[in-house]
């Protein structure tokens, strides 16, 4: 009897470690995990279908409008239909020289299908990403064909476990210095220029000992033709 007990307990643990495995990873995320502070990325909303008897057949995707974007460019994908909504801002946004009075708001996917055990993404091109936040959080709906609607909308908090129903996010990392870079150029371009100059150099230093030996058989010839004349005056 007490051996059945403890079975009885073992299984319900792995049990509950595989739901709740299940449950922290199969949510939507965003990938890659990060992008550049004030640069551009390309990012894919990965999408799995928790569900074993419904498919997915819609993601909704909400940018945050205190950290507007200017361009959002989704990349087509066979079957699906995608629908971009832009929203007016408070404050307009100067962008390349030109003034930017809107920016996307929502992204919005639909038509499409994925089916239980499978996972799709949706890639899509962002920028000017912003240069003064660490992340961006973005909330997303997702929708199966049995009418379930699941929110991916609580945002994660640092240093608490981990939201039944987390929104994706994307971290903002500052760019990498290329002092380094710039040093190992300028590196390779003075070496070069000294092999320029070493070269020149050879070249100047064989073209001159040339001219030497020339010289030399010339003013040999004129001796030997000196000495000849005066041997036919004789």
């Amino acid at each position: 009897m007490k051996t059945s007990r403890v079975s009885f307990a073992a299984a319900l643990a792995v049990g509950a470690v595989l739901v709740l495995s299940g449950t922290a990873f199969a949510h939507v995320g965003v990938q890659p995990g990060e992008a550049t502070k004030g640069g551009y990325a390309t990012i894919n909303f990965k999408v799995p279908n928790e569900r074993d008897n419904a498919s997915t057949t819609q993601l909704e995707v909400n940018f945050p409008v205190d950290q507007p974007l200017t361009s959002v460019m989704p990349q087509e994908i066979p079957g699906w239909t995608v629908t971009v909504e832009k929203s007016k801002l408070d404050k307009p946004l100067t962008v390349h020289g030109k003034q930017v009075n809107e920016a996307v708001t929502k992204v919005t996917w639909s038509g499409g299908k994925i089916e239980p055990g499978k996972f799709q993404q949706f890639p899509v091109s962002v920028g000017k990403l912003p240069d003064n936040a660490d992340q961006m959080v973005f909330k997303a709906i997702q929708t199966y064909d049995n009418n379930e609607i699941v929110r991916w909308i609580e945002e994660p908090k640092e240093g608490a476990a981990e939201p039944q129903n987390p929104a994706p996010v994307l971290k903002l990392t500052a760019a990498k210095a290329a002092d380094g870079h710039h040093d190992d150029k300028n590196a390779t371009a003075a070496k070069d220029d000294k092999g320029h100059d070493e070269a020149a150099a050879d070249a100047s230093d064989t073209t001159a000992r040339a001219l030497g030996v020339a010289g030399i058989v010339i003013g040999l010839g004129g001796v030997a033709f000196g000495v000849a004349a005066r041997r036919r005056a004789s």
